[in-house]
């Protein structure tokens, strides 16, 4: 935790901000490398800085196929950024220091306070320890699947790399995938045992750390906070909301749900709907979808995982808070009430902020791509989105990317998985204490 020192009068957004920074830039520098690739020739330095981006930034995007450009040495480099980016850097360093007795100190436990979302730094330290043994247990025992599934339709050694890789990207949400040809796991469409296990690694990743401990809990405390409700909450109802649209604008697309049986349909339906949380994997054509199916799911992207997650996006609580305070105001109310307990004006404040300013960049990020991009609109705004949500799919445009739209996606990647509060704070001047408020003032609404 040494490397640190040098922040210890940065604020914790900045080294955040940081941080994610430093490992995109190492990452450029090792994608870059010869070695890292199949032919041995460079890659060049914004695809690799792109693809050091989205796999740090966990989302998923590519410009070039995983399973065919890189060598070993390149798709080990993905990895070991997308463990980095999805379980956070301060994360990995702090089980270092656990692990070598060292002391965590205070400026530490404030920055890893904000890379989990946590309200206050009260056990932070043996949150810290868990989500390390939760990793390990969640992504070994889906990994253990994965081999044991994939054994059987090839060579052993591929089977376990192929299933400690997936498992790693998948939980994390990063999206990357090792089959070739830019498939993801279409060839899986109708395995419904590769399909549930990669649904509960999307899950248990985009819900966060917090929740999946006040899970785990449950048993033993009986309650669960109201951070935790609001997010499952938000995840149950956003996911079966997504795959019934899915299920019904796509039930005659032959290129997509028509040809499947029924059982089929619904699986599909709900994988497609599990993945917009930040996933990233696909089991049907996303560029065969009907627009209306492509429009929702850049709401569902926009929308994103729990905050602690490795998702982007404005978060579900953000939205949730929005939803009731909308219901607030219908009903002629003055708290915004969630599960029986009030927000603050603050929170709701914040909410509306975090949204208002997501929906800039996306429009912003959208405009700006038609400038540089001759595609169309419905392909560009779902690319801006899946950026900005981290979640990696695609309808084909990020391998026809400009220079400058690689520059753009790469900045809403940036943002989406460092999150919008974190640069907010990173960027903004010290604060000066106001020393006067202004005479209270009316306007016409609505």
């Amino acid at each position: 935790m040494t490397f640190l020192k040098h922040y210890a009068k940065v604020t914790p957004p900045r080294v955040l901000a940081g941080g994610f920074a430093l490992i995109i830039a190492i990452g450029t520098i090792l994608l870059s490398l010869p070695i890292a690739s199949a032919s041995g020739q460079r890659m060049p330095f914004i695809d690799a800085l792109f693809t050091a981006t989205s796999a740090t930034c966990v989302t998923g995007l590519i410009v070039v196929d995983t399973g065919t450009y890189f060598t070993r040495f390149g798709q080990i480099v993905l990895l070991v950024m997308v463990q980095l980016g999805g379980i956070g850097f301060m994360t990995m360093a702090t089980w270092f220091a656990i692990a070598l007795k060292k002391r965590v100190s205070l400026q530490e436990r404030l920055i890893l306070k904000e890379s989990l979302n946590q309200i206050n730094m009260d056990g932070i330290v043996r949150l810290i320890v868990r989500v390390f043994i939760y990793s390990v247990t969640i992504e070994g025992a889906a990994a253990l699947y994965f081999i044991i599934r994939w054994a059987k339709e090839m060579p052993l050694g591929k089977a376990v790399y192929f299933g400690i890789f997936h498992s790693v990207s998948i939980f994390n949400n990063a999206g990357f995938e090792l089959f070739g040809g830019f498939r993801s796991l279409t060839p899986y469409v109708n395995d419904y045992g590769i399909n549930l296990v990669s649904m509960v690694l999307i899950i248990l990743g985009g819900i966060g750390f917090i929740v999946i401990t006040d899970l785990i809990e449950f048993p033993k405390t009986r309650r669960l906070s109201l951070h935790s409700k609001v997010v499952l909450s938000a995840t149950a109802v956003l996911t079966v909301l997504a795959a019934v649209g899915i299920f019904v604008f796509e039930y005659t697309n032959g290129k997509t749900l028509g040809a499947l049986s029924w059982d089929s349909k619904i699986l599909a339906s709900v994988f497609q709907s599990v993945t917009l949380r930040s996933a990233g994997v696909n089991t049907v054509d996303i560029a065969e979808l009907r627009g209306a199916t492509q429009f929702l799911m850049i709401i569902m992207m926009f929308i994103g995982a729990a905050p602690g997650s490795t998702g982007g996006g404005i978060k579900l609580t953000t939205f949730a808070v929005l939803v009731g305070a909308l219901v607030t105001m219908i009903r002629g109310k003055e708290d915004v009430v969630l599960f029986r307990y009030r927000m603050s004006g603050n929170d709701v404040y914040k909410a509306i902020t975090l949204a208002l300013i997501g929906v800039f960049m996306l429009v912003s990020a959208t405009m700006l791509l038609s400038v540089f991009q001759n595609n169309d609109f419905m392909m560009i705004m779902f690319e801006a989105a899946s950026a900005f949500g981290t979640v990696g799919l695609s309808m084909g445009l990020t391998g026809e990317l400009t220079y400058a739209g690689k520059l753009i996606l790469i900045f809403m990647m940036y943002v989406g998985r460092i999150g919008l509060v974190t640069l907010a704070f990173a960027l903004q001047p010290k604060p000066k204490k106001e020393l006067y408020r202004h005479p209270e003032g009316k306007i016409i609404i609505g």
